[in-house]
């Protein structure tokens, strides 16, 4: 008689006491009642779908069990193929491709491939084994992180008519993502203040640091260890009371 799968509460409690407090399979058995090979069969699952502890943000239970659980094909495997990951992450970072534009065009190739939510999920747990990145936690109100989207937008006139192409600042603070955009006629430095005294009046309140890229209305010279601010964008930390703090060069994840 098979072994009755156990609640996805109690998975969630085998990896976060092997992953994140670094107990043994047998001491995770024992505080939880378990079997050693119940854990570790638990264990493996998880390490072969790529998780760790905590879990990706925004992945709910039907997330885990679907990476840890696959559902058998219902229909013969060549109609059914997996995509080809790295030819998935070569596409995503051309400009304008998104993920819902891979996954339609893959199910045009195989009308009974897999459905968007697997596609998206599968795709995260391929990432996270071959680019694996630090897990950052963000105290609440400390960083709000800065830059202009790579794509213009076009803004529309709507008495005129006439078409604008305009930069996006956007800003979006560390613990809570909450997020502030805005068009602007340009990355120069007058766009770029402005674009700033507008985003902390929005916030209600000044964040300890703020984190930009290395464009050149933010930082002169780029470095790692001392980086040479733009005295006017330095100016207006000053006289705000935060912090500038640009993220590593060549480094846009941070």
């Amino acid at each position: 008689m098979p072994t009755e799968r156990l609640s996805m509460r109690r998975i969630r409690e085998v990896m976060r006491l092997k992953f994140a407090q670094g107990l043994s399979d047998r001491a995770i058995a024992s505080s939880l009642g378990l079997g050693k090979g119940t854990v570790g069969t638990y264990l493996a699952r998880a390490r072969q779908a790529g998780l760790s502890w905590p879990l990706p943000e925004g992945m709910d239970d039907d997330g885990v069990e679907l990476l840890l659980f696959p559902a058998s094909p219902t229909v013969p495997d060549p109609a059914r193929p997996f995509p080809d990951w790295a030819e998935i992450d070569r596409e995503l970072r051309r400009p304008g491709v998104t993920r819902a534009l891979l996954w339609e065009e893959y199910r045009a190739a195989h009308p009974g491939g897999f459905a968007y939510t697997w596609f998206c999920t599968h795709y995260e747990a391929w990432k996270g084994r071959v680019r694996p990145t630090m897990r950052q936690t963000h105290v609440g109100g400390e960083k709000v992180f800065v830059d202009f989207a790579g794509d213009t937008i076009d803004v529309i006139n709507p008495v005129t008519g006439e078409v604008r192409a305009m930069k996006l600042f956007v800003a979006a603070m560390g613990a809570s993502n909450y997020t502030y955009a805005e068009a602007v006629a340009s990355e120069g430095l007058e766009d770029w203040i402005g674009a700033h005294v507008r985003m902390l009046a929005f916030l209600g309140g000044v964040p300890a640091v703020v984190v930009p890229d290395n464009l050149k209305s933010a930082v002169i010279k780029a470095d790692r260890y001392d980086p040479g601010l733009n005295r006017t964008y330095a100016e207006m930390a000053a006289h705000c009371g935060t912090a500038i703090l640009p993220a590593r060069p060549r480094k846009p994840r941070e």
